[in-house]
């Protein structure tokens, strides 16, 4: 059973916060977010509208309160806490610290935290059957996956229900039994960004060449059918021979390659200082971003069909 009323608060109003809570406008409900610098509140407020109009729903600005404290929020209505503050385990051990002082007994308080498991988080706090990992994808109002992850203490009954409300929504919630690093979705992940880092630092590939054979060659698949089911689709025993040939090849690697940690080094670290991999200019970093929405827009919409 998903929760029982439709009032929510998101912690952190940054990118990931605003993103969030439009998944809760946009689906009816009212939402709090906690965001301390007042500067950043009409930029806030202009995020949650447009995601809500890529999501095809009316922003209605009554539905979002913004408050610079956490002591202005509504605390006995709410019936979920999303903890969406910067990636640093000190600063979100202290705010679940106040959002059990805070919130009712009974209000699940998650984290979106991609990298600390729940368990860490949560600590030495005297309810952690109540708290659990929900990360979200950037942009998270578009990728329609989300992880409910249950930590060391956590009630499997919290994750049924908030897993059930984030179904409501229109996501598609996959339940991760053990917050293990990287959860389920970013260890995939990683371990395919392992493999396409060895094959540039082997001079093997460009990284022109290597997205070019993920998004138009296996990984176009995905959209239509994940890799356990696609594999059935396309017979077990052919991909057991192939791995039998390639698995002992793959990379192993313990650490990132050179070809990453030079970068970081130097500060090329993508858009944001104007060069990773690839070479960036305000103009092309917007194109970029603009088709990258376009294309997770239109992928959305054969997804809700297919979902029915």
């Amino acid at each position: 059973m998903p929760l029982p009323s439709r009032t929510a608060v998101v912690l952190g109003g940054g990118t990931m916060g605003a993103d969030v809570a439009a998944i809760f406008v946009a689906g009816g409900w009212r939402v709090s977010v906690v965001e301390p610098k007042r500067p950043r509140w009409p930029a806030l407020r202009d995020r949650v509208a447009a995601a809500c109009r890529q999501l095809g729903a009316t922003p209605d600005p009554a539905r979002l309160v913004v408050h610079a404290a956490l002591v202005g929020v509504p605390w006995p209505e709410l019936s979920l806490a999303i903890e969406c503050v910067p990636e640093s385990l000190a600063l979100k051990q202290s705010v679940f610290a106040e959002l059990e002082r805070l919130a009712r007994p009974d209000t699940p308080l998650a984290s979106n935290s991609s990298s600390f498991p729940i368990s860490e988080i949560g600590r030495g706090l005297a309810t952690g059957g109540r708290m659990l990992g929900l990360h979200f994808f950037m942009p998270a109002h578009l990728v329609p996956c989300v992880e409910v992850v249950r930590g060391e203490a956590t009630d499997p009954a919290v994750c049924e229900a908030v897993a059930g409300t984030m179904r409501n929504l229109g996501k598609v919630p996959v339940q991760v039994r053990k917050d293990i690093p990287g959860f389920l979705a970013n260890r995939l992940q990683h371990a395919l960004m392992r493999e396409a880092f060895a094959l540039i630092e082997q001079g093997l590939a460009s990284p022109e060449d290597i997205d070019n054979a993920v998004r138009f060659g296996f990984g176009f698949r995905y959209l239509a059918a994940g890799p356990i089911l696609q594999k059935d689709l396309s017979g077990l025993d052919v991909h057991a021979a192939a791995a039998t040939t390639m698995y002992h090849t793959l990379a192993n690697d313990k650490a990132p390659p050179a070809c990453l940690r030079d970068r970081v080094a130097q500060g090329k670290l993508g858009v944001k200082t104007g060069e990773g991999f690839y070479k960036w200019d305000a103009e092309r970093a917007a194109g970029a971003q603009a088709q990258y929405e376009r294309a997770l827009t239109d992928a959305l919409a054969i997804l809700k069909r297919d979902r029915g």
